[in-house]
């Protein structure tokens, strides 16, 4: 483990229960933005709506 790691680890123990939770909702999000970014670039004739339910796929499958 590399001290990056180390301190890394650290720092979510010390971390508040419903921090981590916010974080956990926040990196979704990100998540979900950068595949629906990618996929509109990919399928550019797709209309929002099958952006959307295309990620509701993937993510739902563990996918990327």
């Amino acid at each position: 483990m590399t001290e990056a790691e180390r301190i890394q680890i650290e720092g979510y123990r010390a971390m508040a229960p419903g921090r981590k939770l916010e974080l956990a909702f926040d990196l979704r999000a990100v998540a979900w933005e950068l595949k629906a970014s990618g996929l509109r670039m990919q399928h550019p004739e797709w209309d929002e709506s099958a952006v959307q339910d295309r990620v509701r796929e993937i993510i739902r499958l563990g996918g990327y």
